[in-house]
């Protein structure tokens, strides 16, 4: 299909038309879709393959059997509000008003929709770091603002700050951080956030900070960005329930921010989906409860299993880049031949029997000779899924 309307060629290439005007799958789905064709180890989403906590299952089916199944509020059921305020003040130290400063979404990404397109119009400036997560480019393009972008290189996927700063102007609405980072797994460190409060209050911009992994960190902890002088009053948080516990198909997110900001944001929330998922709100409040342990044995099993991954890469004749949090460790194929990294994924499936999905999904199109030869592998997969796929990893080598 073709869509009308004068789209930009940011917007067109955001939203993945062809050269032809038509929409195009996104990379998942064509990997996916590649994956099931050929019975592979599907390693290019990143979705768990074992279910979440007791707890969490439990409290979601209580919930349906309480009759907690008709619309719940637009902003989110009480209970899960009070989770999420409750979880900031416990894990960060952060004060949040459940009543004034928490909204529920269906999941992130409408967290994300709704924030940019509630804050920025035509001729305003989105700045992100890239590579990005791939509903970014869409949602800056729906709006009609420009998305800019600062490169995070191999090995360390670390912004150059001389770099971001001449990416944020006065122009600059928004700058959208993703830390922990999909798909690189790399954290900004302390003085890259203090670097990112320094610009938006400079140029009066709003931060907004997805935080979607932030219980998948495997050295420390995480440092919100919101914990930092100056940063809280300005700063949309988001983050969902989906990768913490297993449950990336309910879609249970949600956002802070400062009253003022979260109203904005509710006004275009309120026709997207205006409510979502009655049941599974009381039960991720569950979850948001659990005691330390729990966390703790999640980033221990992702931190293994992230381990067992790169050493199969590295087994190939990949070479794997330890990621500090997240999913994903990315790895450069370039020691194998591979100038393209998308086509390359494209013959896994059939080759070896592993998806994967190419960094150069997650840049602009004119920015896919600096990410040419990487790929991006998950690992929230059972051991014996990853035992399995770094022997088929290994026939790469023959």
């Amino acid at each position: 299909m073709t869509i009308p309307g004068p789209w930009s060629r940011s917007a067109r290439a955001a939203l993945l038309l062809d050269d032809s005007g038509a929409l195009s799958q996104t990379i998942f789905a064509e990997m996916t879709m590649l994956a099931t064709e050929h019975g592979a180890i599907n390693l290019g989403q990143g979705y768990p393959d074992e279910d979440g906590p007791s707890e969490v299952l439990d409290a979601a089916r209580q919930a349906i059997l309480d009759g907690v199944n008709q619309y719940p509020p637009g902003v989110g059921q009480p209970v899960l509000r009070e989770a999420v305020a409750a979880h900031q003040r416990r894990f960060y130290d952060l004060e949040v008003d459940p009543e004034r400063e928490v909204m529920v979404t269906a999941g992130a990404t409408e967290a994300l929709a709704a924030t940019i397109l509630a804050l920025t119009e035509a001729g305003d400036e989105v700045v992100t770091f890239s590579p990005f997560y791939d509903s970014y480019a869409a949602l800056i393009g729906l709006t009609g603002a420009r998305h800019r972008t600062v490169p995070l290189r191999a090995p360390d996927f670390r912004p150059d700050h001389d770099e971001l700063r001449a990416a944020v102007s006065d122009r600059t609405r928004i700058i959208l951080i993703n830390d922990p980072h999909n798909p690189t797994g790399s954290i900004l460190d302390r003085e890259t956030l203090q670097l990112v409060v320094e610009l938006a209050q400079r140029h009066d911009a709003v931060i907004v900070t997805d935080e979607v992994y932030e219980h998948l960190v495997f050295d420390g902890g995480h440092r919100p960005i919101a914990t930092l002088s100056g940063a809280r009053e300005r700063t949309v948080t988001i983050s969902s329930g989906g990768k913490t516990f297993n449950t990336t198909g309910w879609k249970v997110g949600w956002l802070t921010a400062p009253a003022p900001l979260l109203q904005a944001i509710l006004a275009v929330k309120q026709y997207l989906t205006y409510a979502n998922a009655a049941p599974l709100q009381p039960a991720i409040a569950v979850g948001l409860g659990l005691p330390d342990s729990y966390f703790l044995g999640l980033t221990q099993t992702l931190r293994r299993r992230r381990d067992l991954l790169a050493q199969g890469l590295a087994a190939a004749g990949m070479q794997p880049f330890l990621p500090r949090a997240g999913y994903f460790v990315v790895a450069d194929a370039a020691s194998l031949g591979v100038s393209d990294a998308h086509e390359f994924c494209r013959s896994l499936p059939s080759r070896i029997g592993i998806a994967a999905v190419p960094l150069t999904a997650f840049v602009h199109p004119e920015d896919r000779a600096e990410v040419a030869t990487l790929v991006r592998f998950a690992f929230c997969k059972r051991d014996d899924v990853i035992a399995e796929a770094s022997a088929r990893l290994l026939r790469l080598r023959d």
